[in-house]
């Protein structure tokens, strides 16, 4: 018999992960958002629990996933004290899947243990259609025992499921992975502004970006959307500064200066200061062609 899952967080990305899991034979028993009409209507929707608090969740559950914010959403579902997911979690796996900083997953592994719980990593490379299509980018981290028992689960949301390695490995590369690809978004918006300053046909500029060394995986997912300025959102300028700043942290303390990092940063961080954030990464193309912000 499938193991019952809920989840935690049930925005855009996991309110499509219950829907795959739950499409797949996955009893999805209980959603969670501290918005609580999100979690309401997922709960209409696929006819489950509304859970009013985050206790109920892990009663409801053997298998948790919590898709959220920040480290401080992550560290606040799984308080010491109060309304937390560590009540009654003994014999519980929690797979966690937000952006957040190494130290953040291990801290929550430590707490998950010390009530007889287990946690593992579940860091995604994608974005929301895949998360519906069960086509994400999935890399996990924590004990590989855990991983392997969850694995059938994990399955049903990805098409390329990895185990990095111990706690923390996985969150680690995952900072390696948006940092990479943030600093690739901010120089293609600098490439095609200034293609269209001089007035260059942008659609030819774009085949000639692909057959070249200037081609990215960014090319093929925004590069259209940066010159026709549709930046309808996947993966937000604010968490891409966000996820910019893990980076930088870790360089920090490897003893290392990422300057191209740093500057990808400043660049995001301009677009949350004039209230583009909300936008998707391609937003930053906005900073970038005459006429426009900046």
């Amino acid at each position: 018999m499938a193991e019952k899952i809920a989840f935690v967080g049930v925005g855009r990305m996991g309110a499509n992960m219950a829907r795959r899991l739950q499409e797949c034979g996955f009893p999805v028993v209980a959603v969670y958002d501290a918005h609580a009409p999100s979690a309401e209507a997922l709960a209409a929707e696929l006819k489950t629990r509304h859970a009013k608090t985050l206790a109920e969740v892990t009663a409801a559950a053997e298998v948790i996933f919590t898709v959220v914010t920040d480290d401080a959403a992550q560290l606040g579902v799984f308080a010491a004290s109060g309304d937390t997911l560590l009540i009654g979690a003994k014999g519980k796996i929690f797979i966690n899947c937000a952006t957040i900083t190494p130290a953040t997953h291990v801290e929550v592994e430590r707490r998950a243990k010390a009530v007889g719980a287990v946690s593992l990593e579940g860091c995604m490379a994608s974005s929301i259609p895949q998360a519906r299509n069960g086509t994400l980018y999935l890399m996990c981290g924590g004990e590989r025992a855990t991983f392997e028992r969850v694995k059938p689960i994990l399955e049903k949301l990805s098409t390329a499921l990895r185990y990095i390695g111990g706690t923390g490995q996985a969150a680690q590369v995952k900072a390696l992975v948006n940092m990479v690809m943030n600093i690739n978004t901010a120089g293609l918006a600098e490439g095609l502004g200034l293609g269209n300053a001089l007035g260059l046909d942008l659609d030819m500029l774009r085949e000639v970006f692909a057959q070249t060394g200037a081609n990215s995986q960014v090319l093929k997912t925004d590069g259209e959307d940066m010159q026709n300025r549709a930046h309808d959102c996947f993966f937000s300028g604010a968490h891409a500064a966000k996820d910019s700043g893990i980076a930088l942290q870790l360089g920090v303390e490897a003893g290392l200066k990422l300057p191209l990092a740093q500057a990808t940063k400043a660049q995001f961080d301009e677009m949350v200061r004039l209230g583009l954030g909300g936008l998707d990464k391609s937003g930053v193309a906005e900073l970038t062609f005459k006429g426009r912000h900046g």
